[in-house]
């Protein structure tokens, strides 16, 4: 009798699934660790400015994130060359830039967010002027950003980069806007890549809506949402990992309007 109570418990302890722990047999646990995005190899690229000391021209941007510095951004922010931006799909991705093999260099590294677009500019040569012509990879940073890496008179310097995790502080954010037929949801303070492949919204009374990229860091569903507590689930472009985001909003949510969740990625 006992031999078959201990064999029943072997079985029951090979099912037994916990948060953070996965329990395969006799006092075996493999932990089931997030996430985590990693540092990737540093490369070559050119840096430039613009706006002035204050970053007030750089507020806004293509990536849909207003003001920077009360959506939690600061002034390390750039705009990033189309070969990077990757329609969109790089907005809040961060980077380590410094400055490489110049006169002007500082010994400082500058961490930025991407939160912008530098356009191509084909009325001048890309080493001339069209700096961030495709296919190169350049950085147009905002002024203070730029300082600490470079003297501001350099213009341009050559520099190192990499991709790095995003600290954030807290939970992903949710700016809503649209109308009551159309819900157009811009995501920010998106930690470890930074970046978002892929959104779904759910209702408490739908089941879960894929919702398409719009521009930048916005998503949206054209759906009649008024009156339901919303939760989104999320899925990043560079990790492929996907975190769920449950009751993110009440159901009496409002445009214009920004909800925090509880859960980001590392």
């Amino acid at each position: 009798m006992a031999s078959w109570v201990f064999c029943i418990f072997l079985i029951f302890a090979t099912l037994v699934t916990f948060d953070s722990v996965l329990v395969y047999g006799a006092g075996y646990t493999v932990p089931r660790a997030p996430t985590v995005y990693r540092p990737s190899a540093w490369r070559l690229a050119h840096a430039t400015f613009y706006g002035d000391e204050s970053a007030s021209s750089t507020m806004g941007g293509a990536c849909g994130y207003g003001n920077l510095v009360t959506n939690g951004y600061g002034t390390n922010t750039a705009a990033v060359s189309s070969t990077v931006f990757s329609n969109g799909y790089a907005c809040g991705q961060c980077y380590q830039i410094k400055c490489a093999q110049s006169p002007w260099c500082s010994k400082g590294i500058a961490t930025v967010t991407a939160t912008n677009l530098c356009p191509p500019n084909w009325s001048k040569n890309s080493n001339s002027g069209g700096w961030c012509n495709p296919p190169r990879t350049h950085f147009d940073m905002a002024k203070p950003a730029f300082m600490q890496i470079a003297q501001w008179k350099a213009g341009i310097v050559p520099v190192m980069y990499r991709r790095v995790p995003c600290v954030r502080k807290g939970g992903l954010r949710f700016s809503f806007q649209g109308n009551g037929y159309w819900l157009l949801v811009y995501v920010m303070n998106v930690g470890g890549a930074g970046d978002i492949k892929s959104m779904w919204v759910k209702g408490t009374k739908t089941g879960w809506l894929s919702m398409s990229h719009n521009w930048g860091a916005s998503y949206q569903a054209f759906a009649t949402l008024r009156g339901q507590a919303l939760s989104f689930r999320l899925t990043s472009y560079t990790t492929k990992q996907t975190i769920t985001a449950y009751n993110v909003a009440p159901a009496n949510w409002n445009l214009g309007l920004t909800y925090q969740a509880k859960v980001n990625f590392h």
